[in-house]
């Protein structure tokens, strides 16, 4: 498993009675595909994997490996509250032709250090799949610590991290104990070429799913030195790279997809559509950007 590149968490798409929207989803995969992303992520916060039944999981999952038919690896996120869940599905993942797993810690109960890198264990020991651990202590409330990754060096196969502390000084602190141990990849948009520039591996991004020549272009040029290139665009891209570290991320993100035609807003309930003032407020941010979209 490379883990060097840009992943889009990917939104699950629904018609508007809230059936999941295949044709429109791979409508968009084929704009990512195209762009020269690294990998696909599924079952993340912007695919609203809470509110998907496990048949559609399941469906999503196996429907997205056979499309993309080895072009990048599929990563399948794991958000569980209970180890045994967590296992199921990293075996399922196994099974339906996954690459790796991106792995929270439990959900809803607020496990200690000692429990959630048990739990970590507990998956990684139950499949050989390479697995990237989630670190968002800002969301999530669980931060995976220094002497927590140093634990986990026993699981070969924990190779990554999603890096989503809000802190850029971890990046640092990771290289300077871990070396290349886990690869590093940026998992807040509006940090994510500072990252790059800090030695980020990769960059998890969310409005690569409106955007995705901008997210790429800007992680290869970080990458090639081409340093002065990439502010350029990413300058632009700021303000929608803001979209992403809002409670509404994802009514925001796939309002976008949809005004930039690779996408549409449906969202399932308990989400709803956007309206009002707010609506107009993102609506004009979105509109901003399309109209000054960079020359690549």
């Amino acid at each position: 498993m490379n883990w060097q590149g840009v992943f889009p968490a990917v939104t699950t798409k629904f018609h508007q009675d809230g059936s999941l929207d295949m044709d429109m989803f791979f409508k968009n995969l084929d704009a990512q595909l195209e762009a020269g992303v690294h990998g696909i992520i599924l079952g993340g916060t912007l695919g609203e994997s809470s509110v998907l039944s496990l048949e559609e999981k399941i469906q999503l999952t196996t429907e997205t490996v056979k499309y993309v038919n080895g072009k990048v690896p599929v990563i399948l996120n794991i958000a569980e509250g209970a180890t045994r869940d967590a296992i199921f599905w990293a075996h399922k993942a196994k099974e339906m032709g996954a690459s790796g797993l991106m792995l929270l810690p439990p959900m809803r109960y607020g496990s200690d250090a000692r429990e959630t890198v048990a739990y970590f264990k507990a998956v990684a020991n139950s499949t050989d799949l390479p697995i990237m651990i989630y670190n968002n202590p800002v969301d999530y409330k669980t931060l995976v610590t220094l002497a927590m990754f140093e634990e986990l060096t026993d699981c070969p196969n924990i190779q990554a991290v999603k890096e989503s502390t809000r802190d850029i000084s971890n990046v640092t602190r990771m290289r300077n104990l871990f070396g290349d141990r886990f690869k590093i990849l940026c998992g807040v948009d509006t940090l994510a070429m500072e990252e790059l520039l800090m030695s980020a591996d990769g960059w998890v991004a969310g409005l690569v799913c409106a955007f995705p020549k901008e997210t790429v272009a800007v992680y290869n040029l970080v990458k090639a030195g081409k340093t002065e290139e990439a502010l350029k665009i990413y300058r632009w891209f700021l303000p929608l790279l803001e979209l992403d570290i809002h409670p509404k991320l994802v009514q925001y993100i796939k309002l976008a997809e949809q005004m930039a035609g690779i996408g549409t807003e449906w969202v399932r309930a308990p989400r709803l559509t956007l309206i009002g003032e707010e609506r107009v407020k993102i609506e004009n941010i979105i509109k901003r950007g399309l109209e000054h979209r960079p020359k690549l």
